[in-house]
């Protein structure tokens, strides 16, 4: 006999009585449905509206998600609750780390690194573009690294692979275990995260916390998450991504302000804060009405 039935993934019930808290993450299935399997997104453009119409309340992770839910569910605005995330245990590492790490990994050379699933949501394909236009450009022997598992790798991303003069450059490290990532991340040139879409941008906070700058999308929630703390680009133009790589590379001076920046500004998402957040949710979700 719950008094609450909490989904930090989204997923309800629709037939219990007791009174249901989502958690929404993103509604990147209705943004961009052939990023996903048929029928998985048929799955999600069915269900998740009618969960979001039965919960009590909805929790989710930045302000654009949650105005994405009233726009697109026509939610009303004091029925959602904003819970950012936190990130855990990423911190800076000494130098001989870095050094270790950079040898292990690219041969001892400097690199950019990109984190995620490898997926067309992504924007590995203009990545790769970014990158080669950065290599021809600036007389540099910089790796790009990419972490993530290699689920959907499209023809897209290996024409563009395949045309990248400097490919053999380009390091796919498939998933790897937490504390190697932290090690990999933290030891980086900087972070390049130039996704389509995001409901919050993880690893942009991550990259913050272990001191390593960030390059991501001006679009969606990344802006929100980064702030003043990152540089921005125009996610559809390799150009853009290739002229803040270049920035970054060229100018320490700019890390470090980029640096100093995001140690203010990871303090805003913290677990516990994130904590507190979802218990007040759960609180005020005990005093609403259950949809039917």
């Amino acid at each position: 006999k719950p008094d609450l039935f909490y989904s930090p993934d989204g997923w309800l019930s629709l037939r219990t009585p007791v009174k249901s808290l989502p958690v929404i993450h993103d509604l990147n299935f209705f943004h961009y449905p052939d990023f996903i399997p048929y029928t998985v997104r048929k799955y999600y453009q069915n269900f998740f509206p009618r969960f979001i119409k039965r919960a009590c309340r909805i929790a989710t992770v930045s302000e654009y998600t949650a105005h994405d839910i009233q726009r697109l569910f026509h939610v009303p605005e004091n029925r959602i609750d904003i819970v950012y995330n936190g990130a855990s245990g990423f911190l800076p590492k000494e130098p001989d780390v870095k050094r270790q790490v950079m040898e292990t990994y690219t041969g001892g050379h400097p690199y950019f690194i990109s984190i995620g699933l490898i997926h067309p949501r992504k924007n590995l394909t203009n990545l790769f573009k970014a990158y080669d236009i950065f290599r021809r450009n600036v007389q540099s022997d910089v790796r790009l690294v990419v972490a993530g598992a290699k689920k959907w790798w499209t023809k897209d991303m290996q024409d563009a692979y395949d045309q990248c003069l400097y490919h053999d450059d380009i390091l796919f490290t498939g998933r790897i275990p937490d504390d190697e990532l932290k090690n990999l991340l933290a030891s980086a040139l900087g972070l390049v995260y130039v996704s389509w879409f995001e409901g919050f941008g993880l690893p942009v906070l991550e990259a913050m916390q272990s001191d390593v700058p960030a390059i991501c999308s001006s679009v969606s929630s990344l802006p929100e998450v980064g702030g003043n703390a990152v540089l921005y680009a125009r996610p559809e133009d390799p150009d853009s991504i290739s002229s803040a790589m270049v920035q970054l590379y060229k100018d320490p001076k700019l890390r470090e302000q980029l640096i100093s920046k995001s140690r203010i500004r990871r303090e805003m998402f913290t677990w516990e804060k994130t904590a507190g957040l979802l218990w007040e949710s759960m609180e005020k979700s005990l005093k609403e009405r259950q949809k039917k």
